[in-house]
């Protein structure tokens, strides 16, 4: 139904897809991309729509468990029903930090340089830094001592398997669902070894890094387009949210 409703799109996509494809979809990257979008992609419906093309020979996809979590934990066995050996999964890294400045002066930087870039760090006054400690100091009188910080990152996995993929000449074409910039050296030796490459993603989510690499052949696709294919049911647009 949808691919008559919006045949310029199933076009585009098999001009893109013209070749034998893996797609690697960093879960954890693409899921805030909801906030810009207002829109969420469902993992389900994604692999449905490119599960149709002959030339995609599979969709891996990333994502970790936050254990003990009801919701995460439900979202990976579905996950695991509908990708199989394709889903690439490990535990959530839960660190706890430090907001503690009953040791320090008011005007020492020492618990912010913990969460703030030191580029920025330099620019801050000393006023501006007292500032910030008194609201942790306020923080502190109410018990809370330090934040949780989580940690899932698969760009060492997803790189990983691209290359493996590359070595054993498994596909011709790779399409990535992440914006972040360590795919840079990965992607950038695809390119020069004569492979397409695709960045699915939406703007203002892809480093300067990657946009680097589009007068080397790198390409990149707005997942807007394809939004009615991808997003919450609820989601849809016009004609098909009813149909």
């Amino acid at each position: 139904m949808l691919a008559k409703m919006f045949p310029d799109r199933i076009t585009e996509l098999e001009t893109l897809l013209d070749k034998t494809t893996k797609i690697y979809i960093d879960f954890a990257n693409v899921r805030p991309w909801s906030g810009k979008l207002g829109w969420h992609v469902e993992p389900v419906r994604l692999k449905q729509l490119f599960d149709s093309f002959d030339t995609v020979r599979s969709i891996r996809i990333y994502n970790g468990t936050l254990i003990g979590d009801q919701r995460s934990e439900d979202e990976n066995k579905t996950l695991t029903k509908y990708y199989g050996a394709d889903f690439v999964n490990k535990p959530v890294k839960i660190m706890q930090k430090s907001i503690d400045i009953s040791s320090i002066p008011i005007d020492s930087p020492a618990i912010l340089k913990n969460f703030i870039r030191p580029s920025l760090l330099r620019q801050l006054r000393v006023q501006d830094i007292e500032y910030i400690n008194r609201q942790l100091e306020s923080l502190n009188k109410r018990g809370i001592l330090y934040i949780e910080d989580r940690k899932c990152n698969f760009d060492v996995e997803i790189g990983r398997d691209m290359l493996l993929d590359f070595e054993r000449n498994n596909c011709d074409s790779y399409i990535l669902w992440s914006g972040d910039s360590d795919f840079a050296g990965p992607i950038e030796q695809l390119l020069k070894d004569g492979k397409k490459v695709y960045i699915f993603a939406t703007a203002r989510r892809i480093a300067s890094e990657l946009n680097d690499l589009v007068p080397a052949g790198l390409h990149i696709y707005d997942i807007q387009k394809i939004k009615n294919f991808i997003c919450w049911n609820k989601e849809m647009d016009g004609p098909a949210a009813t149909s």
